[in-house]
């Protein structure tokens, strides 16, 4: 058995039977198919930064380090394309060093390129939707190359067709961006809506994204942790407005079709849960919605952490919060809602 303590941002020491590294689209290919055929589940795996091993793996282990940045430039913007493998904080700073802006609210998100339109990945007022122009899939079956164009992606709110049609035997092997030159801040969140819109740069927005990230989200590599452990919940306004009367401070963005999106973390703060412990897990003392690797935590005490946080944020305000993040049993994913349920 192989560790996969270095591949999972949460420090687990979880163990797989066999072990790979996919540097191309073709190498990728043998190493699932030479898996498939001696009848091993296989897991494909980027920055392990969205992952949760509640066990040992029983089979093969795909590491995706699928390379490379392309640009191509006309008049009114820049287009990207982006291998996979690329670590997504990496490419933002690689844009702003080659003074391509709008990726700026999107700095310090873990993980690589391949997974950003898989969560559709969002913070600050920006989600990956905002910025695709299409993603190229790979039928692991057939070998067959497809590309979807963003609306053929299906963007929700941390979703996207990735997770549903072309959840099994597919594998997205790079990215489209489309950054216009036409820049316009986003500066609708947080510490950004005190920024002046006529003067701000996107190396200022950068700066005070990561600043605020660092601010609040601990260093993986001091406590493990996968990031936001929880979704935001969307509510009917109905509920919205419930917590909204008891709780007038309550922060509630509206959202589509009349509903509201709540504060995943502040919910779990009002239930008095930071530095809550489970065995070796945490919720962290400064951001609620992080879940940590406090000693030697397993994949068991943070489930059980976050059926405990969930249990009690409905106890509180009737609101089920769902993970954000993927669990990953013997043979591959598993659902984490029915997990912490």
């Amino acid at each position: 058995m192989l560790s996969l303590k270095e591949f999972n941002t949460f420090g687990l020491s979880a163990y797989a039977k066999h072990l790979d590294v996919a540097e191309s689209t073709e190498s990728l290919l043998v190493l699932w198919q030479e898996a498939k055929n001696q009848k091993q589940p296989v897991l494909l795996l980027g920055g392990g930064s969205n992952v949760l091993f509640t066990e040992d793996f029983e089979g093969t282990v795909i590491l995706n380090r699928i390379m490379g940045i392309q640009c191509q430039e006309t008049d009114e913007s820049w287009h990207l394309h982006v291998g996979a493998g690329e670590n997504w904080h990496d490419l933002v700073c690689y844009s702003l060093q080659n003074q391509i802006y709008g990726l700026e609210n999107l700095a310090l998100i873990p993980g690589c390129a391949g997974a950003a339109p898989i969560q559709n990945i969002g913070a600050y007022g920006t989600e990956f939707r905002d910025v695709c122009e299409y993603v190229d899939v790979l039928n692991l079956k057939s070998g067959e190359k497809m590309r979807l164009s963003a609306d053929e992606c299906q963007f929700g709110y941390r979703d996207s067709i990735f997770k549903h049609k072309y959840k099994e035997n597919y594998f997205v092997i790079s990215v489209g961006l489309l950054l216009e030159k036409n820049w316009q801040p986003i500066l609708n969140y947080g510490d950004l809506t005190k920024l002046s819109k006529g003067s701000v740069t996107p190396r200022q927005i950068f700066d005070l994204v990561c600043t605020m990230r660092t601010s609040k989200l601990p260093n993986p590599a001091v406590a493990g942790n996968a990031g936001s452990f929880f979704k935001n919940p969307i509510v009917s306004a109905e509920i919205a407005a419930k917590i909204k009367e008891n709780y007038p401070d309550s922060p509630q963005y509206p959202h589509t079709n009349g509903t509201f999106k709540l504060a995943a973390g502040w919910l779990i703060e009002q239930c008095n849960l930071k530095g809550y412990r489970i065995g070796g897990a945490a919720v962290h003392l400064r951001q609620a919605l992080v879940l940590i690797n406090q000693e030697n935590a397993t994949g068991k005490d943070i489930i059980a952490l976050a059926a405990y946080v969930c249990q009690e944020v409905i106890r509180k305000f009737g609101v089920l919060l769902e993970p954000e993040v993927r669990f990953i049993g013997s043979k591959g994913e598993i659902d984490a809602v029915e997990c912490i349920s």
